[in-house]
């Protein structure tokens, strides 16, 4: 049987958290049976729909100035409308943590801004299709996907005027990282993804007069290549198999790297053929996932902070419109990465500018306080003016119930051990002097507020 902390460990680690819910039904549970668990709800999610979101046949250039800007307004709110959703599915209990979890790996991995509603969704719905299967796969359908082929400008990619950027990018930051292949590699490699395009249904085409047919020499191999052929060439490089697993260590693992384990998993997952779910699984139930050296060593994301309060607070509604002004202030905006390296991460997630507002983030979402921020990547001040406006509708109801019997002091320590990874190291006298103790509603509604807003939970 695992431990509290174990068990809430994996939980964090391969999604969001639990809801209280969840919470009493799996605590007592192995660790295997807990991953196996993760791994069944996976395979029984459903993707997203595309209905309602291709907006215009239209070309740019035979729209009305109203009508311009009509479809941009349009547009804005459908990927808000995107953005809310996807969050909310990662905090709901009815869908798949763990699903939700690597389809986020995996955004920030194939770093990419996407325009239009459309294309966005279909580019998320690839990631979850192949989140958890073959590698070789999703970086396919990466390759197809309209959202990277706009993004990376593969629609200029022409026989006669190759376009390197989605090829460079494939290389450097998708599969091989830097110095594992040369200059010409990209080349070669370019004239291969020529006429790999998308058209105004946000739909991949291979626009045959614009291939380069000639022969290509990638990486020491001789033939007449297409893109699908590149990405085999490059995936027969153990380094490949190194560059992911290493990334996906210091997501799910720690951000200090233990080169012997990650040449381990290294070799596993080339034998695999790039199992992504077996290489998952691996880590997930091995001993050295719950060394003390890794719980409660790694810094939430934004969207793994929001992700998890709202799991923990049973959130019914949120506001669109703070949701994504609180991405915006913390630096984490889904669908809009900062580059196509994507998220820093890490230590980078904390500063000065962003600190406060992660401390004080709970309060500003239940009770709508009013909140001055300096964005991340300007000096820009941004102030909330929705001071009367609850951001989001919690329920604390399961947790009302759960701990109705309970005295203050268990009280407490349930809901410290619930909430953070490190909890024995919470000093009580900083948390209990200011918490309301009025009602026993008021006093854990408080409690929770006021453990949410210390330092560790910014931790998991």
């Amino acid at each position: 049987m695992a431990t509290t902390v174990q068990l809430m460990h994996l939980y964090w680690r391969a999604g969001f958290g639990c809801s209280p819910s969840e919470w009493k039904q799996r605590q007592g549970l192995s660790i295997n049976t807990a991953v196996e668990g993760l791994f069944s709800e996976a395979k029984q999610s459903r993707p997203l729909s595309e209905a309602g979101l291709l907006l215009t046949n239209k070309r740019a250039k035979d729209l009305s100035p109203a009508e311009k800007k009509a479809l941009k307004d349009r547009s804005r709110q459908l990927l808000a409308d995107a953005n809310v959703d996807w969050v909310m599915r990662m905090a709901l209990s009815a869908e798949s943590a763990l699903l939700e979890r690597m389809s986020l790996f995996w955004h920030g991995h194939f770093a990419c801004e996407s325009k239009t509603p459309l294309v966005a969704i279909r580019q998320l719905n690839a990631l979850r299709e192949h989140a958890l299967g073959n590698f070789k796969d999703l970086v396919l359908a990466i390759a197809r996907d309209p959202s990277m082929i706009r993004y990376l400008n593969n629609q200029q990619n022409k026989k006669r005027a190759p376009n390197e950027n989605f090829a460079r990018e494939l290389l450097e930051l998708f599969t091989l990282g830097i110095g594992h292949y040369s200059e010409q590699d990209i080349k070669e490699a370019a004239r291969a993804f020529t006429g790999w395009s998308s058209n105004m249904r946000g739909e991949f085409i291979f626009r045959e007069r614009q291939h380069d047919f000639d022969s290509k020499t990638f990486m020491g191999k001789t033939g007449n290549f297409d893109g699908e052929d590149i990405i085999d060439i490059i995936l027969e490089q153990p380094q490949a198999a190194r560059f992911i697993v290493s990334k996906i260590y210091r997501y799910f693992v720690n951000e200090t790297p233990d080169e012997a384990r990650i040449q381990q998993l290294a070799t596993q997952f080339y034998q695999s053929n790039y199992d992504i779910g077996k290489l998952m699984y691996s880590i997930f139930t091995s001993d050295w996932f719950y060394d003390a050296k890794n719980i409660g060593t790694k810094i939430k994301s934004p969207i793994e902070l929001f992700a998890g309060i709202f799991r923990t607070l049973s959130v019914s509604e949120i506001d669109a419109k703070s949701l994504i002004y609180a991405q915006r202030v913390l630096g984490q905006t889904l669908f809009k990465p900062p580059n196509v390296a994507g998220w820093k991460g890490g230590k980078a997630w904390i500063d000065n500018a962003t600190l406060l507002f992660r401390l004080n983030l709970v309060e500003y979402l239940q009770r709508g306080s009013k909140v001055r921020a300096r964005k991340q990547d300007n000096d820009e001040m941004m102030q909330s003016t929705r001071n009367s406006r609850k951001a989001i509708v919690i329920d604390i109801h399961d947790i009302m119930q759960e701990l109705d019997n309970s005295s203050e002091q268990e009280t407490y320590v349930a809901l410290r051990d619930y909430l953070l990874p490190s909890s024995q190291n919470i000093d009580a006298s900083k948390i209990l002097p200011f918490v309301d103790k009025s009602t026993k509603e008021s006093y854990i509604k408080s409690l929770i507020l006021r453990l949410m807003s210390v330092p560790e939970y910014q931790l998991c």
